[in-house]
């Protein structure tokens, strides 16, 4: 977990050398590099839709001018956007650019001016229309309502050429607010169709006029005629009944809500409660689970002072209103009032000892919780669940699963919350065998295919990375949930199945989709259960490791669609992903978040260095300590990852790591050592390698690194010793893979590739290639080969690497002038790197290269990283 920083001053105040560092690294910063080195993704949907979102009109504008090509969607949302703020005359002026738009331009602009009040304006724009639909009639009728002149919208409703249900509703709503009931009575029996707006205007209008005992008899008649209750309506009636005064209404009213569920929705409760308490109705409120319901429904809205204040009203202090009052204390926290309120309790029941052994584990009062537990006279089922749950879910799971063997010894059987929670502790402490054995417990008890089971089954198998057995119990599956697509996702990318995610659909309900985790969100999709934002954030997640642009835009526009875009956590995917994917649609993203955390400025930070904008990199640190956000070790990460892109001083960058106000991890090492690679700094290279071998002596990429810097000063006895280590530990250097995604499917290559379905012809370019290069000047750096071999066989080694197959791949299969864009999984090595350099000089082509470290925009002949890699 990353250690958050808590300073009393700012951290360069705190640190005079760091905040030298930073001013010095700033100026030597490359220049930023125009906006075309950043590829910027069409993604007109996403950013009419973001111009939609933006509630701030300035930024929303900037969006709208920053866009390379605007359809006729993205100019009607920014002229939402003014009418939006009451700023009709300014959207008028936008519509008039494109000669009026379309019938939707010709709509906004009618309901902006009606918002403003301006009806002249807006029937002015409506008589404009060359062609009208029935929403542009209702938006003329809405705008006549709106502005209190009923009989100009009865007129305009006749004349109507078609009607549907919100014509009827609007017309409706305007006799109803003017208290016009008999006119809006009438209207009501002449209309061929009603919905649950019809119904509600009608009952909430004779309510508006007191006329509570015909509000009630529509109610009554919406329920004969078949139309179920929901909660605008039953709010409305429940005004209605609290001034009748009929306990047999209350009484039919109060069963309806408790049928239909509607008794656990905090609005619809409280409103039942205040036909209650109402004076006159106070002593019909003397059945305790009445009384217990109002107090359970407003302490799980979080309402828990409404909660307690109706628990003082309550005159019976039953036992199940004060476990509802213990329940909802302890969940927000305030357990001393619990404990205070328990005492009071003369002969406390199993669900209020149930009750405390809750509220103390969800407070991390463990061992209270165990006291609790040792002292209760009697425990059921919930009781053992509750302590197993409670050690698991505290870091204790291995007292978790000793309280469910002592379960098992009593001779009971555990319940499923208790094997739910014995899964999440196995999961916790990867303890794979016992969490068999349980699997087989829940076999026994016939419960293996309950949701709730193969959920933390799938959580279980996934942590243990057994992903066998996560696709067996998901397929067995008869229930899914959004839980259950969570899981397995998540387990299928935490597994590193990127191979299998190549086929990257370009059209979400029909494209044949090779990546797993995709494939199971395309059928969440079709199965009409919607994601959360977690979900979202992992796709979001795979889109930005695969490099696959389209693919984020498609889960962007879900996004959108679902409402979940603008919450913090996907709007962070979505930074992190757009940055991933080279595209400019990340700053876009970023300044129109009206919220943002440490891991939204870390994101930022870090995609500016990949990107090899130092400068930018460094004034967003600046802003973040302005805006009052303290930096951790990743911030740190991401400002020395940008300053090594730019900044020569590697030996104020190591006394930068010593001055740091944390303890550097082997990420900030590893950004030392590659900032040492790049200035080919062989004393300061060795001191992080030293310190990367101990914290991780497993990677390799850290020996491949100290190799490299080896190698490019000729020292071939230290390459040699490196080699040794490596073997003398059992490191294995992972093999260079580069992919692209051209027409919707992913092509991977290999270094050496024998595998691809046109290798022949990719080899064959490639060697044409390599003549044209060399022709033009292009000379082979053999520094970078790390074996001690003649100058010819180190030519040939270098000519197929990965990232030179997918270029020449590129080059045969698309469009002469198409940009290029690649991935790579390790760094691109020096001569590959002045390879792509030449390439988009003589093909005058666009090539994006995105390594294992950064970006690498080339352009005729140079790249934006300015040759600092």
């Amino acid at each position: 977990m990353v250690c958050l920083i808590k300073w009393s001053k700012p951290p360069m105040a705190h640190c005079p050398r760091l905040h030298r560092f930073l001013s010095s690294a700033a100026t030597r910063a490359a220049a930023p590099i125009p906006a075309r080195h950043v590829p910027l993704s069409p993604g007109t949907s996403a950013q009419s839709a973001r111009i939609r979102e933006l509630g701030r009109l300035r930024e929303a504008r900037e969006v709208f001018d920053a866009m390379p090509f605007r359809d006729i969607i993205a100019w009607n949302s920014m002229i939402l956007a003014y009418c939006s703020n009451r700023m009709p005359d300014s959207a008028r002026s936008l519509a008039d650019a494109i000669s009026g738009g379309n019938l939707r331009t010709g709509t906004i602009l009618l309901s902006g001016y009606a918002r403003a009040g301006r009806v002249r304006d807006a029937r002015r724009v409506f008589d404009e229309m060359v062609v009208r639909n029935t929403v542009a009639w209702n938006a003329m009728v809405t705008c006549y309502v709106q502005n209190g002149d009923i009989a100009l919208a009865r007129k305009m409703f006749n004349a109507m050429p078609s009607r549907n249900v919100s014509s009827w509703n609007t017309m409706l709503t305007g006799y109803c607010h003017s208290q016009l009931m008999v006119d809006a009575r009438n209207l009501f029996e002449l209309m061929p169709e009603r919905n649950m707006v019809s119904w509600t205007v009608m009952i909430s209008g004779y309510v508006l006029i007191e006329q509570h005992g015909k509000a009630w008899d529509m109610f009554h008649t919406m329920l004969c005629e078949g139309m179920p209750p929901e909660q605008p309506n039953l709010v409305s009636v429940l005004s209605a009944v609290r001034h009748l005064s009929e306990p047999g209404i209350l009484e039919s009213i109060h069963f309806l809500v408790h049928k239909t569920g509607f008794e656990r929705d905090v609005v619809v409760s409280t409103a039942l409660l205040n036909v209650y308490t109402k004076d006159v109705n106070i002593k019909a409120l003397q059945d305790e689970y009445t009384w217990s319901t109002m107090i359970a429904a407003l302490s799980e809205a979080g309402r828990i002072d409404d909660a307690f204040a109706v628990y003082q009203r309550d005159p019976l202090k039953s036992v199940p209103s004060r476990t509802a009052m213990l329940t909802g204390l302890g969940r927000y926290g305030r357990i001393s009032d619990a404990k205070i309120l328990f005492d009071q309790i003369p002969e406390p029941n199993v669900v209020s000892w149930n009750a405390m052994i809750t509220g103390y584990m969800q407070n991390e009062m463990v061992d209270e919780a165990e006291e609790i537990f040792n002292r209760m006279p009697f425990r059921n089922t919930i009781s053992w669940a509750g302590m197993i749950a409670g050690y698991a879910h505290n870091g204790r799971s291995e007292q978790a699963l000793v309280l469910l063997q002592a379960l098992h010894r009593n001779g009971m059987l555990p319940s499923l919350s208790s094997l739910t929670s014995s899964f999440f502790a196995c999961s916790n402490i990867e303890a794979l065998e016992t969490g068999k054995q349980l699997h087989s417990l829940a076999v026994k008890a016939g419960c293996q295919f309950n949701s709730y089971v193969c959920n933390a089954l799938i959580t279980l198998y996934a942590k243990c990375r057994n992903i066998g057995f996560v696709r067996q119990i998901f397929d067995r599956m008869t229930v899914k949930d959004t839980v259950s697509y969570n899981s397995f996702m998540t387990a299928l990318v935490q597994s590193n199945l990127f191979d299998e995610a190549r086929d990257i659909f370009d059209n979400m309900p029909s494209q044949d989709v090779g990546s797993e985790a995709v494939e199971i969100f395309r059928s969440m999709l079709h199965e009409r259960e919607l994601p959360n934002p977690p979900i979202l954030t992992i796709v979001l997640g795979l889109g930005g490791s695969l490099g696959a642009p389209k693919l984020g835009q498609q889960i962007h526009t879900v996004a959108i669609k679902l409402g979940m875009d603008s919450g913090l956590v996907v709007a962070n995917a979505l930074v992190s992903m757009y940055f991933k994917c080279g595209s400019a649609d990340s700053l876009m993203v970023f300044y129109s978040m009206e919220e943002r955390d440490i891991f939204t400025w870390n994101t930022i930070i870090t995609g500016y260095a990949q990107h090899g904008l130092g400068r930018e990199a460094i004034k967003m640190y600046q802003l973040m300590i302005s805006a009052g956000v303290l930096p951790n070790e990743v911030t740190f990460v991401g400002l020395l990852h940008a300053c090594s892109h730019s900044a020569g001083d590697v030996q104020g960058a190591e006394q930068f790591i010593y001055d740091m106000p944390i303890e550097p991890d082997s990420v900030i090492w590893s950004a030392l050592l590659g900032a040492c690679k790049i200035h080919k700094n062989v004393e300061i290279g060795s001191r992080a390698a030293e310190k990367l071998f101990s914290i991780e002596p497993s990677n390799a990429g850290n020996y491949v690194m100290l190799s490299n810097i080896y190698s490019s000063q000729g020292m071939w006895d230290e390459v040699a010793k490196v080699r040794k280590l490596m073997k003398e530990q059992g490191v294995n250097k992972d093999p260079g893979c580069s992919w692209m995604q051209i027409k919707n499917k992913m092509h991977s290559f290999v270094t050496g590739d024998e595998e691809h379905e046109q290798i022949q012809d990719i080899y064959a370019t490639l060697r044409d290639l390599y003549t044209l290069l060399k022709a033009t000047g292009y000379v082979p750096d053999t520094d970078f080969v790390l074996h001690d071999i003649d100058e010819e066989q180190k030519e040939s080694s270098l000519l197929y690497h990965s990232e030179k197959l997918a270029v020449a791949y590129g080059l045969l299969v698309t469009p002469e002038g198409m940009p290029i864009q690649i991935m790579k999984n390790l760094r691109i090595c020096g001569d590959c790197h002045t390879f792509m350099k030449f390439v988009s000089y003589v093909t005058k082509r666009e090539v994006d290269v995105r390594d294992g470290n950064r970006f690498h925009h080339f352009r005729n002949g140079s790249c934006a990283c300015g040759d600092f890699w």
